[in-house]
C-alpha cells in the first residue's frame, strides 16, 4: 500500500494507523494507494468521476473488481471533509478516518450500497470490523 499526503490539513492519521485500517477490511491480496487531499483536488476528482461539483468524504477507484492475484484500486479522503464530518456527528476524528477507510476497501471489494439490503449487508460488515478495531458503531446516533 502507498500512502500519499497532498493536504496541508492537520491531525492526519499516521501511515502505521492508516494499514491497520485497510488490513482489518481487506479479504484479498491488493495493490492500493491511499491519498490524502484538501478541497479543491477531492472536488475536482468528485467532478470529473462522478460529475458532482463538491468535495465529497471518500471516493475509490477500482482497477481490477476480481483479485487475479489481486485487486487493484485507489482510496481518495478529503481531508477538510472529513475533519467538518467528524465535528458535526461528533465522532472522534481518527475513528471517522478509520471507517471511511473500512467503507472504502469494501468498496474495493465489490460492496456497494446503493440498494437497501446491499447497504444493511455493507454497514454490518463496517459494524463488524470497526469494533474489530475497538471503535463504536458508525452509525450510531451521537447526541
Amino acid at each position: 500500500m502507498s500512502v500519499q499526503y497532498a493536504s496541508a490539513a492537520k491531525n492526519l492519521p499516521a501511515r502505521p494507523q492508516l494499514r491497520r485500517w485497510v488490513k482489518a477490511a481487506l479479504r484479498h491480496n491488493a495493490q492500493i494507494t491511499l491519498r490524502i487531499v484538501d478541497e479543491e483536488e477531492g472536488r475536482e476528482l468528485n467532478k470529473n468521476y462522478r460529475g458532482k461539483d463538491y468535495p465529497t468524504n471518500v471516493l475509490t477507484f477500482v482497477y481490477d473488481e476480481m483479485p487475479q492475484p489481486e485487486l487493484s484500486g485507489d482510496l481518495v479522503l478529503c481531508a477538510p471533509v472529513v475533519a467538518r464530518e467528524a465535528l458535526e456527528q461528533r465522532k472522534e476524528l481518527a475513528a471517522h478516518y478509520a471507517h471511511l477507510v473500512v467503507h472504502a476497501i469494501l468498496h474495493l471489494q465489490g460492496y456497494e450500497h446503493d440498494a437497501e439490503h446491499d447497504a444493511i449487508e455493507m454497514e454490518h460488515a463496517e459494524t463488524a470490523i470497526m469494533a474489530k478495531l475497538g471503535y463504536a458503531d458508525p452509525y450510531a446516533v451521537n447526541s
